[in-house]
């Protein structure tokens, strides 16, 4: 299925291109959708093409030598994927998932690049998400290497976006939410262990749900048991 205009237009990549560029576009990608769990991109297969998340929600995951499953990142509606290979030709370093039931549209990687490498403003804005791509990768890294669970799964809460909660601008709140099955993946423990730290936490009002969000009541709490000063069962 052809890819509209307007539905281009809202892609913060794409909304800078002049109307007849986003015209081209929009004759030569394609819309698919995926089931959940499905995968979109294999880590052994070359760049078929730059990815672009219409509604849905997306997960890039790797495995350890031993076979367990580590979460990497999320693809939030409006976001793009595939950046990277598409810039080397290489294949990608790690698998694309569908978290849930998802809908992306897709340009070509030979097209994707030949337009990245014409427009100056798609080229910096490419340049800076694969800076920050980096820089989530070693904080990433950074949080593996705490060494409790609990530390583990308050530092990755303080990592994710964040915006001003609806009780007041003092109280962050993360809008889209891991499962707790996500988030153990991410941090390498178990989904069980995820959950008695989400029940302590939530038991002691440092973390409030507000309808599909996380209230993030105490932050400094979270931060005092990522840098290991407190314990989870001493709140």
């Amino acid at each position: 299925m052809p890819v509209s205009i307007q539905l281009l237009a809202r892609f913060p990549l794409l909304a800078p291109l002049p109307h007849e560029i986003l015209g081209s576009l929009s004759e030569e990608m394609l819309l698919r959708s995926f089931d959940r769990r499905a995968t979109l991109t294999d880590k052994a297969a070359s760049a078929a093409a730059l990815g672009f998340l219409v509604e849905g929600r997306l997960q890039g995951v790797d495995f350890t030598v031993d076979g367990r499953k580590v979460g990497l990142y999320f693809v939030e509606p409006g976001d793009y994927y595939g950046e990277l290979s598409v810039v080397d030709g290489q294949p990608a370093p790690e698998y694309l998932v569908a978290a849930t039931k998802s809908t992306v549209a897709l340009l070509e990687a030979r097209r994707a690049r030949e337009l990245i490498a014409q427009n100056a403003v798609l080229a910096q804005a490419v340049m800076t998400r694969l800076a920050a791509r980096l820089r989530a990768a070693t904080a990433q890294r950074t949080l593996l290497s705490l060494p409790s669970p609990g530390q583990r799964l308050c530092a990755l809460l303080l990592q994710l976006p964040q915006e001003a909660g609806n009780t007041g601008a003092q109280v962050a709140q993360v809008a889209q939410v891991p499962t707790h099955q996500e988030l153990a993946i991410m941090i390498n423990a178990s989904r069980e262990t995820v959950t008695r730290v989400f029940q302590v936490l939530f038991l002691r009002r440092v973390l409030v749900r507000d309808g599909q969000s996380l209230q993030l009541v105490k932050p400094t709490v979270l931060r005092e048991i990522a840098e290991g000063r407190l314990d989870p069962g001493k709140i």
